[in-house]
């Protein structure tokens, strides 16, 4: 706009100058028709050109200058001839020949102004022969100018404001959304996936926030479906019966479950990130990591480590690569497989306890059958006595099988029990009743301390079985003259969950402190010499265990050599049946 209003201000600058140059050339024309010309030689020509000029210049408004062919000023209105120079070679005159105008525009030294001069050569008849030259101020042109200059800045300065506001307005429309968009990618891009575009518009804007919407979108859901991913397996590493350790390509721990630091007694942010050689305290383990890192293959080993108690710990080691080969880790399972082994090694007891049991009265019937039948025995009383010897160790073989399928069925979990309240009194007066001839045979005096309205739920028959095992037991290791006795009390009365103590104590022989942690095992005897001569098969202890533990109670013993021992056995009022689960 400033370019096009300054073009236009020259353009009305030259059309003013052009229109005074023509009019001051009409006005040349006029005078060349109409002046009274006289010779220029004559005595009084100066003079009479210098009046007319002046008579002129008041009438024209205009500067008149009569000039000779030759250059010399012979009449000017403003100026004495004489003191003017010869004008021969001003620009207005040498462009002024023939019918042609010259002009020309210039500072004038005598008046200070910028002045137009227009020339023409003029020839009458009455012996003038020269130029005709009018001059006139460029002020009045310039002030003309200068207000067009005032017209055009003061209309350059409202349409500035015109479109400074409508820019304003514009560029608000555009940038305001563009920095709402802008803030919205910033807070994506700090992971603040729930920020979004608000604009409801149509235009190019609008779709880019609603592309940026989308791309939230997507970049949420892929987030959770990572999340999701990401807990999936931490609750997996987390919940595994094995521990799992991983040791990236650099020798450093990259990840450690909740199995792995409960076996290696330590805690993941002590190690992770760490160089593998940190579990110095679990040598055997760090031994076995530097062998799969240099191997670089599958290899598994089992190693007996003692931190501080004796545990059998199984290592494997399997090689991690990428699909182009690249190595990228070791991983480690750790197996504490200790309870494994030693199972195994309880049933390599097992059988062979029960090889032997059987073998045992096997033998005896064999032995004393064929005695029998190759007639060398003629006294009827020691054939009785034969038979008898047979039909005891028969009976003996039928309580051991009959123990061994029970104690199987109930391990396996085979054993429904029928839960209905059990009256403890009644129980253990049926008991001591079924025992007493037992007691009486070896004068031991049987006694109870049971709340008389006491009763709790369980299975009665098994509940039986488990104080007929326990008292059968006191009475067999209790010497002759000595005392059993069941005391029954109520535990945690103002707790949730009341529970009943049964305590079966003796004074018999006791138990050595060695064999207490073993006396709940299969086939194991403290006596056993006392224990076979009593028929017992080594089982009443493992059936009692279980039948205690299938009705959610706890079973301990305290015993001391020589004083006797105390079964103690809690139970819970109530049986949590399957379903209320």
């Amino acid at each position: 706009m400033l370019a096009a209003g300054l073009t236009m201000a020259q353009l009305f600058k030259d059309s003013h100058i052009r229109a005074l140059e023509e009019n001051m050339a009409r006005e040349i024309n006029l005078l060349e028709s109409t002046f009274p010309f006289i010779s220029p030689d004559g005595d009084n020509a100066v003079e009479f050109y210098t009046a007319k000029a002046r008579e002129l210049d008041n009438l024209t408004d205009s500067r008149i200058t009569f000039i000779n062919l030759d250059g010399t000023v012979i009449g000017d209105s403003e100026m004495r001839p004489e003191d003017m120079d010869n004008h021969r070679k001003r620009e207005e005159i040498q462009s002024a020949s023939g019918a042609s105008v010259g002009s020309a525009i210039r500072h004038s030294e005598t008046i200070g102004q910028d002045m137009l001069y227009v020339a023409r050569h003029v020839k009458s008849d009455t012996g003038f022969d020269g130029y005709i030259r009018l001059s006139m101020s460029l002020e009045a042109v310039g002030k003309e100018l200068n207000k067009g200059w005032y017209l055009m800045a003061g209309g350059l300065l409202l349409l500035f404001l015109a479109a400074a506001v409508v820019s304003y307005r514009v560029a608000a429309g555009l940038t305001r959304p563009l920095e709402h968009i802008t803030k919205v990618a910033n807070r994506i891009s700090g992971l603040d996936y729930d920020a979004r575009v608000n604009l409801n518009r149509k235009d190019e804007i609008g779709q880019l926030g609603q592309t940026i919407n989308g791309m939230a979108d997507s970049l949420q859901q892929q987030l959770k479906v990572i999340h999701d991913n990401e807990d999936l397996m931490q609750s997996v590493l987390a919940n595994m019966t094995g521990g799992i350790l991983m040791v990236d390509c650099f020798g450093r721990v990259a990840l450690i479950n909740r199995e792995a630091e409960r076996i290696l007694h330590l805690r993941g942010e002590q190690i992770l990130g760490k160089p593998y050689q940190d579990l110095k305290r679990n040598y055997e383990f760090m031994k076995f990591v530097e062998e799969g890192i240099t191997a670089k293959e599958l290899i598994t080993e089992e190693r007996n480590v003692y931190d501080p108690e004796e545990l059998i710990l199984q290592f494997d080691g399997v090689p991690m690569f990428e699909d182009d080969g690249s190595y990228r880790g070791m991983l480690f399972l750790l197996q504490d497989v200790t309870d494994i082994r030693r199972l195994e090694v309880m049933r390599s007891e097992f059988v062979a306890n029960v090889s032997h049991e059987l073998k045992t009265p096997i033998a005896a019937v064999k032995g004393f059958a064929e005695t029998l039948l190759a007639g060398g025995v003629k006294d009827e009383e020691t054939e009785r006595s034969f038979l008898q010897i047979i039909h005891d160790e028969g009976e003996r073989l039928n309580r051991l099988i009959g123990d061994i399928l029970e104690l199987s069925k109930i391990e396996s979990k085979r054993v429904p029990l029928e839960y209905a309240p059990v009256h403890l009194k009644e129980l253990f007066d049926s008991i001591f009743e079924m025992l007493q001839p037992a007691a009486t045979k070896k004068s031991i005096v049987m006694l109870q301390n049971i709340p008389e309205h006491l009763f709790i739920e369980g299975d009665e028959d098994r509940l039986k079985q488990i104080f007929m095992n326990l008292l059968s037991n006191a009475i067999s290791y209790t010497l002759e003259g000595g005392k059993v006795r069941v005391d029954v009390e109520v535990l945690g009365e103002a707790e949730e969950e009341e529970k009943v103590r049964v305590t079966v104590s003796d004074t018999g022989i006791g138990i050595p402190k060695k064999d207490l942690p073993r006396i709940f095992e299969r086939f194991y005897r403290v006596d056993k010499a006392r224990s076979r001569s009593s028929g017992g098969t080594g089982l009443g202890l493992s059936i009692v265990k279980h039948l205690s533990e299938l009705h959610r109670g706890t079973l301990r013993v305290e015993s001391k050599v020589g004083e006797g021992s105390s079964f103690i056995l809690e139970l819970p009022f109530m049986q949590q049946h399957e379903d209320e689960h």
